[in-house]
């Protein structure tokens, strides 16, 4: 008893570090995400829109839909951009470790549930949430509680839920939340099940050894963001100008082309597991593309996959999951928005 509780007190628990994550989680989610949303919601009540779709009106020159793209893109997101790489960073030196091996930790299906219940508040992009499920890897967060967490913040996003309601119709956002409750911890189950943690690529234990109390606080956590950010931001720019580019080719608009056939319910959940938006940047791309003609299945498959993953997220999340891990999400993102967009030819 007495060298136990000498233990304890050799390594008390430093309560400002977390009491320091916190704080930043909530300053930022509530200036980047929350406070801009709320008013955005009073917006789609009224005026039934939310924007215009990032999707549209590609210029024909591939160059300049490159940078058009990219910039309409990058404008949305910055903000949440650097607030995802600050909290991945960040949370690999103020959380304890052990907190998050109590929870996302967790191999069976408490881990899962843990990150899909963390994801809600965040309402992240795919992308914006990268960083901080590959900060969460780096401090030994299960792939299961880690891939619920990435595809929870988009796909279960209480914001977006409510802009769907009021643009699209409430039906839609009925279907959007009962899907994503169950593909978020369905496809990180599956993976978790499918793929064994021990192909984990190397990067992450040395990351993780990093991580350790190792020098003063700033040093530590000037290791994690330099680290974070060069692993995952400059092939995320790279990604997006190279999907604004082949938006040329690969994107269509052809008035009343996208018809209730399940060819096109295919296509578009495998276009939409490949292109990257912004945070509900779905429900103003399928309003546009109904407008024009486009049936309610491929509708129902892009708002499903659209959000869910994306080829520049997936590329970020290379050093943090398995190749077969990514491939499988992917894959079972895109079956599952086949699945949903199936309901609607029945």
């Amino acid at each position: 008893m007495t060298g136990q509780s000498s233990s304890h007190a050799a390594a008390p628990v430093q309560w400002w570090k977390p009491a320091l994550f916190f704080l930043v989680v909530i300053v930022g989610l509530w200036y980047v995400k929350w406070q801009p949303y709320y008013g955005k919601a009073f917006t789609a009540a009224e005026t039934h829109s939310i924007g215009k779709s990032i999707l549209a009106n590609a210029e024909a020159d591939p160059l300049r839909a490159a940078l058009d793209y990219a910039m309409v893109y990058f404008l949305a997101v910055w903000k949440a951009a650097v607030l995802g790489v600050l909290l991945g960073s960040l949370v690999q030196v103020l959380i304890p470790r052990d907190w998050l091996l109590r929870t996302l930790g967790q191999k069976r299906v408490g881990g899962t549930l843990f990150g899909t219940l963390f994801s809600l508040p965040g309402m992240m992009c795919s992308c914006c949430a990268a960083p901080v499920t590959a900060g969460l890897r780096r401090q030994q967060a299960s792939m299961g509680g880690a891939l619920a967490f990435w595809m929870g913040n988009p796909l279960l996003n209480p914001a977006t839920l409510v802009f769907m309601g009021f643009v699209l119709g409430w039906h839609f956002a009925l279907i959007r939340l009962l899907a994503g409750l169950a593909i978020v911890p369905g496809v990180a189950l599956l993976v978790q099940r499918w793929v064994k943690e021990s192909d984990r690529p190397s990067p992450l234990p040395e990351t993780a050894t990093a991580a350790e109390p190792q020098g003063g606080f700033m040093a530590r956590w000037g290791r994690a963001l330099w680290t974070l950010f060069w692993s995952t931001i400059p092939v995320y720019i790279l990604a997006v100008l190279l999907l604004g580019a082949a938006r040329v080719w690969l994107f269509p608009h052809a008035d009343g082309a996208i018809d209730n056939s399940l060819m096109w319910v295919v296509a578009m959940a495998i276009v939409g597991c490949l292109f990257v938006i912004p945070t509900a940047a779905e429900i103003p791309v399928v309003q546009t593309m109904m407008m024009a003609g486009m049936g309610m299945a491929p509708a129902l498959a892009l708002l499903i996959t659209l959000p869910a993953v994306s080829l520049p997220s997936l590329i970020m999340l290379r050093k943090s999951f398995p190749a077969k891990a990514l491939w499988l999400t992917g894959g079972l993102v895109a079956v599952s928005g086949v699945i949903v967009g199936d309901i609607a030819l029945l």
